[in-house]
């Protein structure tokens, strides 16, 4: 029995060492991680140097989102993404695409001032939102709300759902700066004064700066007789708009937070330098806090498949990320 138990043991001991050796470390499997993100999401490098900056980069990344989501107290998990290589710098320069106006901005009417909002509203279950887009490496996410709020407001008033051209707006909005940012306002500006917008089947998006084509920008899918701002820092202001019409918003997207931001009511941190604008279509709430439903045009791949949820009624003046400071929609009159 003896020489059979001492066998035993000894058998142990060499597979236990033998596993030992076998098991990969964790920089192995952070390789095979990146390897596994590479092939997903069809990231291709120019050398093997590239190759190694990218790899730092992303496990500097893959150590963050770890950490973060280790947070119980967290509402919100963040998620490797198609940013998982870049720099936090490299995102905010690639995809930062509002500028914000250095002028005082004249006031406008405020049409939803007396409404009284339901408690809450999502306007993808109403038809009146498009498909998830992506600006790509173009900081044209101005153009994008324009056309996201303008497509709204057209369903909502006529009964129909078009999928509107951005590159037009890129190409042709003069007071813009194509794909190093914009406004929505001076695009709806420019809308209103053209006599309408074409449809992005005619005019087709290409994430790149263009020449207008005159032969296509009277050719409208939607048209709008103006644009109104919803007060500044005003939440209540921006329930009522939302209530009604997708809204335009402006947001600090800047943090590593945001980059990841995967899914949940995102609290921050982050704070008021608006450096981005995305389409509010909502508003509700999970039992426990309520939220803003917020469009992006970073493709489906990120957050809530394109969305995110961003915590409403938190108490500031600005609210979360600044999303009550600059907001606006089309009016169809």
């Amino acid at each position: 029995m003896a020489t059979i138990f001492h066998s035993f043991v000894a058998s142990f001991l060499t597979y236990g060492l033998i596993f030992c050796i076998i098991v990969p470390s964790n920089a192995d499997l952070l390789n095979d991680e990146f390897e596994r993100w590479i092939k997903e999401s069809g990231k291709k490098y120019i050398n093997e140097d590239e190759k190694l900056k990218r790899f730092a980069i992303f496990k500097s990344n893959y150590q963050f989102i770890n950490s973060s989501n280790n947070n119980l107290e967290q509402t919100f998990k963040l998620g490797l993404n198609k940013y998982a290589d870049l720099t936090n710098q490299e995102f905010r320069a690639l995809l930062a695409g509002f500028i914000p106006s250095t002028d005082k901005q004249p006031s406008t009417p405020f049409r939803y001032k007396n409404v009284m909002p339901p408690s809450s509203i999502d306007w993808r279950t109403r038809g009146a939102v498009t498909p998830v887009k992506d600006q790509g490496k173009c900081g044209s996410c101005w153009a994008f709300v324009t056309a996201d709020a303008i497509e709204g407001i057209t369903k909502i008033t006529k009964g129909t759902l078009p999928t509107l051209s951005e590159q037009e707006l890129i190409d042709c909005v003069n007071e813009c700066q194509g794909c190093s940012g914009g406004r929505p306002d001076t695009a709806f500006k420019w809308v209103t004064k053209n006599g309408g917008i074409t449809a992005k089947a005619d005019y087709p998006y290409k994430a790149e700066n263009g020449i207008c084509d005159a032969t296509k920008v009277k050719d409208f899918a939607a048209a709008i007789t103006g644009y109104e701002d919803v007060p500044s820092g005003n939440e209540t202001a921006l329930m009522n708009a939302v209530a009604n019409q997708p809204v335009t918003v402006a947001i600090d997207s800047a943090g590593l937070f945001f980059q990841f931001y995967q899914s949940g009511i995102f609290r921050g941190p982050c704070g008021k330098n608006l450096d981005h604008v995305m389409t509010a279509v909502g508003y509700g709430g999970d039992g426990l806090n309520k939220y803003w439903i917020v469009r992006n045009s970073w493709g489906t791949s990120w957050g809530e498949n394109g969305y995110v949820r961003i915590w409403k009624d938190s108490g500031l003046r600005s609210g979360v990320c600044g999303i009550t400071l600059v907001a606006s929609y089309p009016v169809v009159d």
